[in-house]
């Protein structure tokens, strides 16, 4: 009887042993559109990369070597793109490969074959000049004029135009890279960094903490580090090294505040590093390493939301990340939400309330362009069939915040407070789906204060719900106020606007009447200055109504062809040539887009091909 016991103990105990083995290698992956992988059957863990970036001929090579975890798969899936596979190993050993037909907008399955113990897999790969992810400039299109610079942009799914890999958000690796480049240029990644140049061009990489693969990111070029705090700091090129310091001087004020709301940090540093104009987004949330545009260096900090924005990104999207495209509010919701907390923390309640109303306006102007297609301003979507681009607009920003903030405003402060900090602690270095976030929020928060409200409206539905919470600023109704005494009487009182932020400028510019007369465009112009505007956001919107208003004064054509062939951020160059579009002024818009088009990356090139048409 005893041995029969202990017979069946051992295979008690070796039957478990196999369940937490099982346990380990299957994950319930979601169904995910957007890529080729099938990570249920055989999934990357960790990436080894080891490349070289030659400039000469704008090419990066080299090898990536991923340890991987299979339940018994004989095969393991990547996505690849516009990449020239040159051979494949498993456990060191060349094994076959194969790619799939090629899609536009996904690229190719690049299938491994793999045995079932098989612990890596190697892919030796070179970019090539389709690369979509690469942006390569030459010095004439850097602040410095002296050296080349490349950066990468991997959201949403570029990464596999630089890297062979799983590439979907709920794919969670850690990485190390080995970089060669050139003696005179620095390498930085979204991991931990150099601070000085090495003497031969290699640099060395580490990134402890598992993230998602449009996370991934390279800078390569000319550039100094300069500390703010001792786990903040930014790089940027020698000529603009010291202006963005100083404008982004608040930024460890940033990370405690944020800190204070919802947690500790948990990326160890905080840097920023201001790439050339052409960089396609105001900024992007790479671990440890923010990239950011110079369109936000304004000289008085007056843009800074910007980096309050991608610093809470180190919660919401990295800590915690939409596990499908489709979820793609759940990271940009919840951060402009912790971004306005921020900035409500450091700067009060007006600018941050701002902020907010600018938001809502976007959100206005996004649901009247998309009334053809209502199902796109739902918070879940569908975007199967559609690049992930697609869903990257002011719904999933704004219409996610308000949805947030109504939240707040229903449940009171600091209940929500305490929810979204356990929120980010349960779920932190996992991926959720947007089925995830109602049921945590209705355990956790509605059901818990016993409160009703109408969740599925605002996530599923069209449009926005009535019970929304009301953004008001009583310093955009002064910013209103000016305006009716401008148009009633022809003429400004300068005094009024003395102290106004970029936030009531914006407001004051966008908000003109459709009736607004050339006359009064120069008047305006002629008293504060518009189409001279330093400060890239407040140009961005007086330009907007230039082209509305067929405005020609001051030489503003000739402002707004330097603008739009010096700025690449997407948001801004989009907005301009919208206008043209809608006003019928295509010709003048392909003129500019021709000479501009080649500074521009692909991110933003692509999106102003279809608005204008436009076969490179």
């Amino acid at each position: 009887m005893k041995k029969l016991t202990v017979l069946f103990a051992l295979v008690l105990a070796i039957t478990n042993c196999q369940k937490e083995k099982e346990d380990i290698l299957v994950e319930s992956y979601v169904e995910e559109s957007h890529s080729y992988a099938q990570p249920n059957k055989a999934v990357i863990k960790h990436l080894d990369l080891n490349i070289e970036a030659d400039f000469e001929d704008k090419v990066i090579s080299g090898s990536a070597t991923y340890t991987i975890e299979n339940n018994n798969a004989t095969k393991i899936i990547l996505d690849s793109k516009f990449l020239d596979i040159e051979k494949a190993q498993a456990d060191g050993k060349d094994t076959p490969f194969s790619l799939g037909e090629f899609n536009e907008m996904l690229g190719q399955s690049l299938t491994i074959d793999i045995k079932e113990n098989t612990k890596t897999i190697t892919v030796f790969y070179k970019t090539t000049s389709k690369t979509e992810a690469l942006q390569w400039l030459n010095p004439q299109q850097t602040a410095d004029k002296d050296h080349p610079f490349l950066f990468t942009q991997g959201q949403a799914i570029l990464t596999r135009t630089w890297i062979p890999i799983q590439d979907s958000p709920q794919i969670r690796i850690t990485y190390n890279a080995t970089v060669k480049v050139p003696k005179d240029l620095m390498a930085v990644m979204s991991a931990e960094n150099p601070k000085q140049k090495s003497k031969d061009g290699v640099y060395h990489f580490k990134m402890k903490q598992p993230i998602s693969p449009y996370l991934i990111a390279l800078a390569i070029g000319d550039i100094e580090y300069k500390s703010i705090s001792e786990r903040t700091g930014v790089y940027a090129e020698k000529s603009m090294i010291d202006k963005v310091k100083n404008e982004f001087s608040d930024m460890e004020n940033m990370v405690a505040a944020a800190e204070n709301l919802y947690g500790d940090y948990d990326w160890d540093q905080f840097d920023v590093i201001v790439l050339p104009p052409s960089f396609p987004f105001g900024g992007m949330e790479n671990p440890r390493l923010t990239f950011a545009t110079p369109t936000v260096i304004a000289g008085d900090k007056s843009l800074t939301s910007l980096i309050a924005h991608e610093l809470a990104h180190s919660w919401s999207g990295n800590l915690v990340t939409n596990a499908t495209w489709n979820d793609f509010w759940l990271n940009e919701g919840f951060t402009v939400y912790f971004e306005i907390r921020i900035m409500e923390a450091l700067y009060g309640k007006d600018r941050a309330n701002m902020i907010a109303l600018i938001g809502r306006q976007d959100l206005d102007e996004e649901i009247e362009a998309l009334k053809a297609t209502p199902e796109a301003t739902k918070l879940k979507l569908d975007l199967k069939g559609h690049n992930p681009d697609d869903g990257m607009n002011s719904i999933a920003y704004d219409k996610g915040y308000l949805f947030l903030r109504t939240l707040e405003e229903t449940v009171g402060r600091e209940k929500f407070d305490a929810f979204l900090k356990g929120y980010f602690k349960k779920h932190a270095f996992s991926t959720i789906t947007t089925g995830d976030f109602i049921a945590y929020l209705n355990e956790n928060l509605l059901d818990k204060n016993q409160v009703t409200f109408n969740t599925e409206e605002w996530i599923f539905n069209p449009g926005v719900p009535s019970n929304q919470a009301i953004i008001t600023s009583d310093k955009f109704e002064n910013a209103e106020k000016t305006m009716l005494q401008f148009l009633k009487n022809n003429s400004v009182d300068i005094s009024l606007t003395k102290d106004w932020t970029t936030q009531e400028w914006v407001h004051f510019i966008r908000n003109f009447p459709k009736t607004m007369t050339k006359e009064q465009m120069a008047l305006l112009d002629n008293a504060f200055d518009f189409t001279n505007a330093t400060n890239s956001h407040i140009a961005m919107v007086w330009f907007e109504q230039a082209i509305n208003n067929d405005y020609r004064g001051n030489n503003v054509d000739s402002k707004i062809e330097d603008f739009l062939i010096s700025v690449g951020r997407r948001w801004y160059v989009e907005t301009l040539f919208k206008a043209y579009e809608k006003n019928d002024k295509i010709d003048e818009a392909l003129v500019i887009y021709k000479k501009s088009r080649p500074n521009y990356h692909s991110v933003t090139a692509n999106t102003i091909d279809v608005l204008l048409d436009y076969k490179p």
